[in-house]
């Protein structure tokens, strides 16, 4: 995320094709040493791409991911509720993720 932050800051900066000496010295001036993998492999994926329509794609992309809470579907068969009424609404408890379930990144990498 730090090197994504670094190319858009020097694009932002006038710089239409960022190079690794670019970004590696904005990262420095933080006090952050970036990975020269992840420097690279960033340059290699956007070289020869407009940077506006590729934040554009990667928008409509996002459109497509639920972010809203899900509705509960009804059931399907099973049981009728007893009599006298309807059954009560369970409460769904809040699970924080754990480490094991997380993306696999971190926001501050």
């Amino acid at each position: 995320m730090r090197v994504v932050s670094a190319y858009l800051l020097a694009v932002l900066g006038g710089k239409a094709n960022p190079t690794a000496d670019d970004i590696n010295k904005i990262l420095s001036s933080v006090g952050v040493e970036a990975e020269a993998e992840k420097v690279n492999k960033l340059i290699s994926e956007l070289e020869g791409k407009n940077l506006a329509e590729v934040i554009a794609a990667g928008r409509t992309k996002l459109a497509s991911v639920p972010s809203g809470g899900a509705v509960a579907a009804a059931p399907s068969g099973g049981a009728a509720p007893a009599a006298g009424g309807a059954a009560a609404p369970k409460k769904e408890e809040k699970k924080e993720p754990s480490e094991e379930e997380d993306m696999g990144f971190s926001l501050f990498d």
